[in-house]
């Protein structure tokens, strides 16, 4: 398959409510979308970094710039390029996992789309629904949470996942238990708000049979995630620390997690993300997916990599209106707590040209 040119487009997709995490809150997604252009056809990619480097180093005016720079024109020199032939090509170039992503993604779906397969076929997927979690951001007051709460239980999210941070924790997850049982599946995110000397105060969360505490400590202290998984009864679940299969790899050898939380997006692409899903697989360590408020095209890949077999808990693929009112393809809805798997061509799903048209800020070719 030979790239005739890339497209990098941004867009601004408002969110339905702020989105508050341990290190800051997001209105809106500045969204850096990718598209893939060969005789066959084309494919998209979505980069899931956010506008500042606050979740990671990346951010998406650093992503367009790598793309542009390096990563593009890598691609440039292959005769044929395929999503494995592309990975080895950006692989030289260090760290930029969330713009490599998005380019690889973009070439995947454009390959599978040409040869009439879907990311799910291609992926492994043993499911044609997966089952939804929703992750509710740090709230204003406890019955704010507590109303939000309802409302997600009341549209049927089997999961619930409650961000965290020093000063919020122990009194609104015993809230929320206290108001909605011990039946409803509930986790907790501190996005890597504590440190080692809080184990003990992170301990009172064991009375509340969480199913995880996700990235609780640093994301780059594996040796005190061990130390940390071993005061705690609550299992330990990874995100931020995970950057590829070797990372995973030598987290659990460490002891450091129970649990792993695959992003695509953080882990370099959809190749990578399906090695550690095989990795833990083998090792009886349970994953799911996590998600960086994506719009319609990364949920489609997203939801496609969260019916692997390995998947066991449910992820963060909410329906669309989770985060959008409009959403830049047809609407993912949730049905009894689920979402259906796409199963058209490669993502199986596309832009809506009308929508997004009026939320494009600006777009970029790069011919090839």
């Amino acid at each position: 398959m030979k790239i005739t040119g890339v497209e990098l487009r941004r867009v601004a997709m408002p969110l339905v409510a702020p989105f508050r995490t341990s290190f800051g809150t997001e209105t809106e997604r500045d969204v850096l979308l990718v598209r893939v252009v060969t005789p066959e056809g084309e494919g998209w990619g979505e980069c899931v970094a956010m506008s500042e480097p606050l979740y990671s180093s990346e951010y998406v005016d650093g992503a367009a710039a790598v793309m542009r720079r390096f990563l593009v024109p890598a691609l440039a020199a292959l005769p044929s390029a395929g999503a494995h032939v592309a990975e080895r090509a950006l692989a030289p170039f260090k760290g930029h996992r969330m713009a490599k992503a998005a380019l690889e993604t973009a070439v995947l779906d454009a390959e599978l789309r040409a040869a009439g397969t879907s990311f799910a076929g291609f992926l492994g997927a043993s499911r044609d629904r997966v089952p939804c979690g929703v992750s509710v951001g740090i709230m204003e007051s406890t019955p704010r949470l507590l109303d939000a709460v309802a409302g997600y239980v009341d549209e049927g999210y089997v999961r619930v996942k409650i961000k965290i941070e020093p000063g919020w924790d122990v009194a609104p997850v015993r809230a929320v238990r206290e108001r909605f049982g011990d039946d409803l599946m509930l986790q907790v995110d501190a996005n890597a708000a504590y440190t080692l000397a809080d184990a003990r105060h992170l301990a009172e969360l064991d009375a509340f049979g969480l199913l995880l505490i996700e990235q609780p400590l640093p994301e780059d202290d594996l040796v005190q995630h061990a130390e940390l998984a071993r005061r705690l009864s609550t299992p330990i679940c990874l995100d931020e620390s995970i950057e590829s299969a070797r990372d995973a790899a030598a987290a659990i050898s460490l002891g450091a997690c129970s649990v792993v939380n695959v992003k695509p997006g953080r882990v370099g692409g959809y190749l990578e993300a399906r090695r550690i899903h095989d990795l833990c697989r083998a090792h009886g360590v349970a994953v799911w997916c996590g998600g960086m408020l994506e719009t319609g095209l990364g949920r489609a890949a997203n939801v496609a990599l969260a019916a692997l077999p390995g998947f066991t808990l449910p992820g963060d693929t909410s329906a669309s209106r989770r985060y959008y009112a409009t959403d830049l393809t047809e609407p993912f809805v949730l049905d009894e707590g689920h979402l259906a798997v796409p199963t058209g061509p490669g993502l199986g799903v596309d832009p809506l040209p009308d929508v997004l048209a009026e939320v494009t800020t600006s777009t970029e070719w790069l011919p090839l």
